[in-house]
């Protein structure tokens, strides 16, 4: 794919993601790198922070010049250290991470949420923020 290019020209020191062991974004990553022949020309480049937020803060301090980071954090992040380019990884490019929501015991508060999580504003929060409905 032409947007990916960068992965494949070389022209940056590192690459940050979230641990592949423990965080469904940094499995997603490693499985879409895998897919197009670039995980081990890649490994020794990782910057891996122990889940998705400490990725984001790697690449936003600069200390990795790309990185594997989830939409919703660029939606959410400072527009003064905003530069660059990204690139949306088709979904059907790595294995699809499910976000899920139960209630345990009924209380309230938590029924109250859980209803709202279902609600078309939610939903539309949610499409807004880069995550997909099921």
């Amino acid at each position: 794919d032409e947007k990916g290019l960068v992965l494949r020209d070389g022209k940056f020191k590192h690459i940050a993601l979230a641990n592949p062991k423990t965080a469904p974004y940094g499995l997603a990553a490693k499985e879409y790198l895998r897919a197009h022949g670039l995980l081990n020309k890649l490994k020794p480049r990782f910057v891996i922070g122990e889940n998705i937020a400490q990725a984001y803060q790697f690449v936003e301090t600069g200390n990795a010049e790309l990185g594997f980071i989830a939409l919703s954090q660029l939606a959410a992040g400072s527009d003064a250290n905003r530069h660059g380019s990204m690139y949306l990884l088709p979904a059907d490019s790595y294995p699809r991470i499910k976000q899920q929501a139960i209630l345990l015991k009924h209380n309230e508060a938590a029924a109250a949420w859980l209803a709202f999580l279902q609600s078309d504003s939610a939903r539309a929060i949610i499409r807004q923020h880069g995550y997909l409905l099921p």
